[in-house]
């Protein structure tokens, strides 16, 4: 019996971009099309199939300890990044700024996608949710660049709205236009 339910709900990507050196910016490059592989997206520093551990991970593994990549790619939602725009006091909002990998629009509540879920692209290539991104001060800097004061409201604004991370589970081609469909773990809520 399949442990993944297909649902009805669907979305669009509305935009693509990889971060190609963190030390210089946290900016990503935005580009029309990319590759899925299974270490990520090419070019980008998320990428790998194993990476340090870090912050989110702080209460199972000592900092630097190699750990398997499931941060590969930042994914956030074009409804959720327009209130987090609107809360900065910005008319919209450039997911360059943040180190976004992919935007889509039209999943509801998409920074609360239960974890292990799937987004599935036309070709069949999937990511595979891992949990939510949890806002930081980082993009504070590349923000504020561009919109004076903006970027010291980011982390608040950004509570909630901050997106998932992801890694790729089947590789393939997208570009932005694609159709995403979701797929949610056939499981009742954890009730301890």
């Amino acid at each position: 019996m399949p442990a993944l339910k297909p649902t009805d709900i669907t979305g669009k990507i509305v935009w693509i971009g990889h971060v190609p050196d963190r030390e210089a910016s946290l900016r990503s490059e935005p580009v029309q099309q990319a590759t899925l592989t299974y270490a990520g997206i090419p070019g980008e520093v998320h990428g790998g199939l194993t990476r340090p551990a870090c912050s989110r991970v702080r209460s199972q593994y000592p900092k630097d300890t190699e750990i398997r990549n499931v941060r590969q790619l930042s994914v956030m939602s074009a409804q959720e990044l327009a209130e987090v725009a609107a809360d900065c006091g910005l008319e919209a909002f450039d997911p360059a700024r943040i180190g976004a990998s992919l935007v889509i629009a039209g999943i509801p509540d998409f920074t609360h996608l239960p974890p292990s879920s799937r987004l599935q692209f036309p070709d069949g290539s999937s990511i595979v949710v891992d949990m939510e991104n949890r806002p930081c001060h980082l993009p504070a800097k590349v923000i504020n660049a561009d919109h004076p004061g903006a970027g010291d409201k980011f982390k608040a604004a950004a509570n909630g709205k901050r997106g998932v991370t992801a890694w790729v589970e089947r590789e393939g081609q997208i570009a932005v236009g694609d159709t995403v469909r979701l797929h949610v773990p056939d499981q009742r809520p954890w009730e301890p």
